[in-house]
């Protein structure tokens, strides 16, 4: 799947919440969030920028599909499959 090439910082921190994530702060530009979807606490930090990087959006989303344990297309397909 291909990933899009025009996702905001803060379209990503919304379909995050589907998995449980709560941003916890902001400093500047960057929005931290937070899930506690297993017995510890998984912190990930996104750029608030007008449109991500692709690999900087790549990045974010392998770290999200292994601490969800489930694998990447999996996870790119139930975020971007509408």
């Amino acid at each position: 799947m291909r990933l899009p090439r025009d996702l905001s910082g803060h379209d990503l921190v919304r379909l995050f919440r589907r998995f449980g994530y709560e941003p916890t702060r902001q400093l500047g530009s960057h929005i931290r969030l937070q899930s506690r979807h297993r017995s510890y606490v998984h912190h990930v930090t996104v750029p608030d920028h007008k449109t991500l990087r692709v690999g900087t959006l790549s990045a974010i989303l392998s770290d999200v599909a292994d601490y969800l344990n489930i694998e990447r297309s999996k996870l790119e397909q139930e975020l971007f499959d509408q």
